[in-house]
């Protein structure tokens, strides 16, 4: 399974939490969500068929200094694309693994880089 996934921390802004074998995984992140509702819950499978994305706000309603929910925007490549096939599978599939990784940020110093 490979990952992008972009969100922000309470003190931290946008940075890249996962870029799986991605050197610079800002094309990929802005080619899979380009078209997609700016903001909120969302889900689509790639135009490939072989991954998926989904935005999701955060599902322990965790905000940034200024108050916002933050998002986490993800995409997905590999053996999950061929099970997750909506928001609520990948919620029970995938965010498990990311929330105990996003437990040990959320709340720390800006990150560098």
């Amino acid at each position: 399974m490979k990952i992008i996934w972009a969100t922000r921390g309470k003190t931290w802004g946008f940075k890249f939490l996962r870029a799986d074998g991605c050197a610079d995984p800002l094309p990929a992140f802005e080619q899979a969500f380009r078209g997609a509702p700016a903001s909120g819950d969302f889900f689509a499978r790639t135009n490939d068929n072989t991954g998926f994305m989904f935005r999701l706000m955060d599902p322990r309603g965790r905000t940034d200094r200024s108050g916002r929910v933050i998002p986490h925007e993800i995409i997905v490549f590999g053996d999950p694309a061929e099970t997750v096939q909506s928001l609520d599978d990948a919620l029970r599939e995938i965010w498990p693994e990311l929330s105990v990784q996003y437990d040990a940020v959320w709340d720390m110093p800006p990150l560098a880089g």
